[in-house]
């Protein structure tokens, strides 16, 4: 397996195996994880547009001998919000997936060692990971490298998906 910066040829495979996590994701939280029709053709382009090539974007992928997309990891480093002050930049980690749950003992860990290895280069001193709250592999992968749970985020529909019917527990 080799990690290496992703390019424009890397992009459909990247949208792809995003979305892939996204299906999986909607298991979890089938509103706020719901794809949205075209979602894949918008990521692609926001990938292509707004992510390759950009000087606080650390976009990496992970690529087998055969040429196969193991997984990647798409990361940017910025300030953190001003009511903030880990102490300097932070990177931030979005999107972030493997091709298979038990990859992420492998692929998953080289990923986030190199992105975080070069978020550290530009002055990072905090990582924050997006991880579904039933991603097992990846939560444990993240907690064996020393990630620790900062915050969770509830969600409460105030509307039945596609009906405009209000939607209160009863």
């Amino acid at each position: 397996m080799q990690i290496r910066d992703a390019t424009e040829a890397d992009v459909r495979a990247i949208a792809a195996r995003a979305d892939a996590k996204r299906t999986e994701y909607a298991t979890y939280s089938p509103v706020f994880w719901r794809k949205a029709e075209r979602g894949i053709e918008v990521q692609t382009r926001y990938f292509t547009n707004h992510m390759l090539g950009q000087e606080q974007i650390i976009s990496l992928v992970a690529e087998h001998e055969d040429g196969t997309l193991e997984g990647f990891v798409m990361a940017m480093v910025r300030e953190a919000p001003p009511v903030y002050d880990p102490g300097g930049p932070v990177c931030w980690i979005d999107d972030f997936t493997v091709a298979a749950p038990e990859q992420w003992v492998t692929t998953g860990v080289a990923l986030y060692r190199e992105v975080t290895e070069r978020a550290q280069q530009r002055g990072a001193v905090l990582v924050v990971t997006v991880c579904g709250h039933l991603d097992v592999p990846k939560r444990t992968m993240l907690q064996a490298q020393d990630a620790t749970i900062t915050a969770e985020t509830y969600i409460q529909p105030l509307q039945q998906p596609g009906t405009g019917q209000d939607h209160f527990p009863e």
